[in-house]
């Protein structure tokens, strides 16, 4: 089975993470480490991280990932919020460090009045800063993202560009399927899917590729708007999912859905199934 799984809540604890992803067969998780929407996280505690590490070592899950907060920008053009933005993400790197987590997914930073190009140099010059002090082992996935107002990383040549000024540090890519559609690249058909994966390889490398969220899109190609809607249910449409899932390239890729579970996990036991079917598995 492909490892496919969700992304799941970390409340009561990091280690309670596994046993909520097992309950919905969950071949794989992502986490946050701390609240998103924070800039001060509560610390994990030596026993909190032993139980992670032990949870982790006896689940049937394989793959898990983090995701950082959402108020990190390291393209923000203003010094101040540029510092905290470095030290909260190097933090961000360290709680995966303690937890044995590999990888982490980051969006890039907007650039806001500053530019493409300025902005493009800033997330470097944060990288490069943050990597003398990093944890090794940790692996930073850089995110496509939908392109919403000035934030960077809609375009593969942007990722690739943040790639090529940062040599020290072997990137991977987190392939967000709603991002890159609203982000113009129309991925919706068969020969699409073709088309949108050969331009990812001649742009970046599909060797590069670390990590799917599988989201479907409430908004059109090219809308440049953020919206995740179920597997199947916008204006993606099942049959990108269906390449996606019988593409043998990627079938060892974890692929996470980070849409709505509903209530008693409704909605992700239900986008599970119907992407297992997609791929030729069982149920």
């Amino acid at each position: 089975m492909q490892p496919l799984g969700v992304h799941v809540s970390i409340s009561g604890g990091v280690e309670q993470a596994f046993a909520r992803g097992e309950a919905i067969g969950c071949r794989a998780i992502q986490i946050f480490t701390k609240n998103a929407s924070q800039w001060q996280g509560k610390p994990i505690s030596a026993e909190s991280a032993a139980a992670f590490r032990a949870n982790r070592e006896q689940s049937p899950i394989g793959p898990v990932i983090a995701h950082d907060s959402y108020l990190i920008n390291l393209a923000a053009p203003d010094e101040a919020k540029w510092q905290q933005a470095k030290a909260a993400f190097l933090d961000e790197l360290e709680r995966c460090a303690l937890l044995g987590i590999e990888a982490l997914v980051m969006h890039p930073g907007a650039a806001l009045q500053s530019g493409e190009e300025a902005g493009l140099q800033r997330i470097a010059t944060a990288f490069r800063d943050i990597f003398t002090a990093a944890p090794a082992g940790v692996q930073v996935l850089l995110e496509t993202t939908a392109g919403m107002g000035s934030h960077l990383g809609w375009r593969f040549e942007q990722l690739a560009r943040i790639i090529d000024l940062v040599p020290q540090h072997d990137f991977g890519v987190c392939f967000d399927t709603c991002h890159v559609f609203a982000a113009g690249y129309d991925l919706a058909t068969p020969a699409g899917y073709e088309e949108v994966m050969g331009e990812f390889d001649r742009v970046i490398g599909c060797e590069r590729l670390r990590l799917f969220h599988l989201n479907d899109s409430k908004k059109p190609c090219g809308s440049r708007v953020d919206r995740h809607e179920h597997v199947g249910q916008g204006c993606i449409g099942e049959t990108a999912f269906a390449c996606l899932m019988r593409d043998r390239r990627f079938a060892t890729v974890p692929k996470i859905l980070e849409t709505p579970p509903g209530d008693n996990n409704e909605f992700d036991l239900r986008n599970l199934a119907l992407l297992r079917r997609l791929a030729g598995e069982a149920d």
